[in-house]
């Protein structure tokens, strides 16, 4: 009888007990994009407005690795108290990412190109092989702080992945599935359905590729 009443009042507070322990980790994820906020807002005062730019992809090893996919935290790595491993994340990993330790380098954030492409680039981009492809690169250009029309409405850095509400073949900010934490380039965090999301150019939740880059708008409050 004992046994019992335990496993029943087990499977009440197990659920509770992983609900809030997920929570806690979302909290911690959208702590983490807020300190990258701080250090973003150091780098950008240090470097003449400019947000972090550079040409992509990397010329050497890793080849394909650009920018947005995570190269940026070479730029703000300076602004924190300690070198960015894949054994010491630090603030780049989202303690709910199950994937990032096996196949990302322990990293867990992208960075919009459209801080590092002008508007007409972005603009000029049709397809998410824009981003990624090598018959397709442009030129980096540097975008300012001003440059952002609506700052409260562009998304600056984002989880890739649902960390947060797993779904199936999640292909990060080119699938319409999932929930993911987001920092505006007003330092707002937000915990956003990927259906808030306005549709890119190449019509999907994509920030890399806005409709009129970093004057556009991703999600408004």
């Amino acid at each position: 009888m004992v046994i019992a009443i335990i496993a029943l009042l087990m499977s009440i507070i197990m659920p509770s007990l992983e609900k809030a322990r997920s929570m806690a980790m979302r909290v911690k994820c959208a702590h983490n994009l807020k300190q990258i906020n701080l250090i973003m807002c150091m780098y950008v005062d240090s470097n003449d407005d400019v947000y972090p730019c550079a040409q992509d992809p990397h010329p050497e090893p890793p080849f394909g690795y650009w920018l947005w996919m995570g190269r940026w935290r070479s730029f703000v790595e300076p602004y924190l108290s300690t070198t960015i491993t894949e054994a010491n994340p630090s603030v780049m990993l989202c303690p709910q990412d199950l994937s990032s330790d096996t196949e990302h380098e322990s990293f867990s954030y992208a960075y919009s190109m459209t801080f590092y492409h002008s508007p007409e680039q972005i603009d000029d981009m049709n397809s998410v092989e824009d981003t990624f492809m090598y018959d397709r690169i442009r030129p980096s250009m540097p975008q300012r702080s001003l440059d952002v029309a609506k700052p409260s409405g562009k998304i600056l850095v984002g989880e890739w992945f649902s960390n947060h509400h797993p779904v199936e073949n999640d292909q990060g900010w080119w699938c319409w599935v999932g929930r993911r934490n987001y920092l505006f380039a007003d330092g707002r965090v937000s915990y956003l359905k990927v259906e808030k999301i306005r549709p890119a150019i190449d019509m999907l939740p994509d920030a890399n590729l806005t409709i009129n880059g970093i004057k556009g708008v991703d999600s408004t409050p």
